[in-house]
């Protein structure tokens, strides 16, 4: 008994250690004014990791999508791609092009830290991550969200890290052609 009792002791410090040993995470965090930031999402995020923001434009109705890179604890913006010019435009300096009908710019490693969104519904904001679109404004209203690369035990973004799946499968039962829809409106990155 003491043999087997020495196995699960092992066992149980190893989880320990995995759940407890810091790693790096792409956080979402809502900011709330006077009180601690609640964080909405998590994703495995080292240096390297890239994920996009695809939002309505306000002005020009249209959609626009950039594509991040985390760098050494920063956020830079790495790719943009649009359907009109006009208001928001980034001058680069670097040549652009066009890709089924959208406007790309690349090649831009700007630093945007600390990234923060309002993600107003009304411009319908969406978080790509591994292939998967996630409607930022799906769990209520989000004022303010600051996406940071954070390290942190997996204990303490347990919440974040299930919360973007479980919504998404849920989403995807009560409406699936939705979510199919919006995957493939996406393509193409």
């Amino acid at each position: 008994m003491s043999h087997r009792r020495g196995w699960l002791l092992l066992y149980a410090l190893m989880l320990l250690l995995v759940l407890c040993w810091p790693r790096p995470w792409l956080v979402v965090s809502e900011l709330h004014a006077g009180s601690a930031d609640e964080r909405r999402y998590a994703f495995s995020g080292d240096d390297g990791t890239r994920f996009s923001l695809r939002w309505q434009h306000s002005v020009e109705r249209e959609d626009w999508t950039e594509t991040f890179e985390l760098t050494q604890g920063g956020v830079d913006v790495v790719r943009s791609r649009f359907k009109t010019f006009g208001a928001g435009v980034p001058d680069t300096g670097r040549p652009s092009r066009l890709e089924h009908g959208w406007v790309v710019l690349e090649g831009l490693h700007r630093s945007v830290d600390p990234l923060l969104v309002q993600a107003a519904e009304r411009e319908h904001y969406r978080l790509e991550y591994g292939g998967y679109w996630f409607d930022l404004a799906a769990l209520g209203p989000a004022p303010i969200l600051h996406f940071q690369q954070q390290r942190l035990p997996p204990i303490m973004v347990m919440a974040a890290l299930w919360r973007p799946w479980w919504h998404r499968m849920t989403r995807e039962h009560q409406n699936p052609g939705s979510v199919r829809r919006e995957q493939h409106e996406h393509t193409g990155g």
